[in-house]
């Protein structure tokens, strides 16, 4: 009889096993990157939507929307700060942004707040091809909020 339920036992627990390993749920990142172009962006536990056609982050209690547009010589970057509970725009924020060029070399873009865009602004120099990746710091107040971007040109 302990044999039997010996072996109930360890086949029901096998089979938990085997069940919870195939409906945990399957996530990915990628490294170095966490913001990634998309309609809709989704973040665990939060719902995170680009609102105005760029990539969004959460940091803290501010959302950060970032939207890169190639000009001719350079990449003009419109940054918006908002509340991320009720996304209203926060306009008084110091914003500072370091850039990783495709060919490695760093580049600080400092940015000025758009009051007619209710956005910040600032300009990547250079037309290189490739990949640019971008950390972006928002002070406001003695809060800071960080998020990191990138986008390829």
């Amino acid at each position: 009889m302990k044999s039997s339920t010996l072996g109930i036992i360890t086949v029901a627990s096998f089979g938990l096993l085997l069940g919870a390993c195939g409906n945990s749920p399957q996530t990915s990142s990628t490294p170095g990157n966490s913001a990634t172009p998309s309609a809709a962006i989704m973040e665990e536990g939060k719902g995170m939507k680009p609102m105005k056609g760029g990539q969004a982050v959460e940091s803290g209690k501010y959302h950060l929307e970032l939207v890169p547009e190639k000009e001719a010589s350079v990449t003009h970057l419109d940054l918006y700060v908002m509340k991320g509970d009720t996304h209203d725009v926060i306009t008084d924020a110091k914003v500072m942004a370091d850039v990783q060029l495709p060919g490695g070399k760093q580049e600080s873009v400092p940015f000025s707040y758009d009051a007619s865009g209710k956005h910040y602004t600032g300009k990547v120099a250079g037309k290189a091809p490739g990949q640019y990746q971008v950390k972006v710091t928002a002070t406001i107040g003695s809060d800071k909020a960080d998020g990191r971007f990138s986008f390829s040109r």
